[in-house]
């Protein structure tokens, strides 16, 4: 998740959990879903409910909506102000520990895996590197004009991880895209400076030149190594 949207739920899930306490006095009941009130109602709460789950583990549900109900009907607070924020804090404390935790523990994996992967492809026939670290393959020459980083370029792309998860492709889509070249990461800057129009290529492009630690979540994560089979198919001045 990136930090924004995990930092905006966070605040909603802090909001949520800061209005109760315990939950000595609430009873599951059946809920009627008759009325556009109670569908919205429904909505709103199981979407919150999705991104509590993903960002905070493991919760007390009946303690949650206990406080929920108390704070909405205005009810007093079952815990001490004190309590609550010393609650609060070491909530928001655990959670970032453990996507710090994760995050790390992601990047050692995709660096191994990204490491080994690069190795083995550069001694293949046809495979070059470059100085950076991008490593290509001449997969169809072309024979138009070079593109400039400040050209937009047309291409048709499947992007997949080193194990064959595809996380982004035009190709699956059926309909080329047109970028404009400097505003890409830096494997494709390099990379498709070095075909013509007409060619098509395939890139392996190292954390460093692609995402780096942050990665592109969900699908790309922190160190992944990325491959891309990219054909050009024009030039936009």
């Amino acid at each position: 998740m990136q930090v924004a949207k995990m930092a905006s739920v966070l605040l909603m899930v802090l909001l949520l959990l800061g209005c109760g306490g315990g939950a000595d006095d609430t009873e599951k009941a059946p809920v009627s879903l008759e009325g556009e009130v109670a569908r919205s109602s429904y909505a709103v709460g199981y979407n919150y409910g999705n991104n509590i789950r993903r960002i905070a583990g493991e919760m007390d549900i009946d303690a949650l909506l206990a406080g929920v109900r108390d704070a909405y009907e205005k009810g007093e607070a079952r815990m001490k102000p004190e309590e609550l924020q010393q609650r609060l804090q070491q909530f928001q404390k655990d959670v970032m520990q453990r996507d710090q935790a994760q995050r790390q523990e992601e990047s050692s994996r995709n660096i191994a895996e990204g490491d080994a992967f690069r190795q083995a492809n550069a001694k293949k026939p046809g495979v070059k590197v470059t100085p950076s670290g991008l490593q290509y393959e001449v997969i169809k020459p072309g024979n138009g004009p070079v593109p400039k980083p400040s050209d937009r370029v047309r291409v048709h792309y499947h992007g997949t991880l080193v194990d064959g998860t595809v996380f982004d492709s035009s190709v699956q889509r059926g309909e080329p895209i047109t970028f404009r070249l400097d505003r890409l990461i830096p494997g494709w800057v390099e990379g498709i400076q070095l075909m013509k129009v007409g060619a098509k290529y395939r890139f392996v492009i190292p954390p460093e030149l692609a995402y780096g630690q942050r990665g592109s979540p969900p699908k790309i994560g922190a160190d992944a190594t990325l491959v891309f089979e990219v054909e050009l198919l024009g030039i936009e001045k």
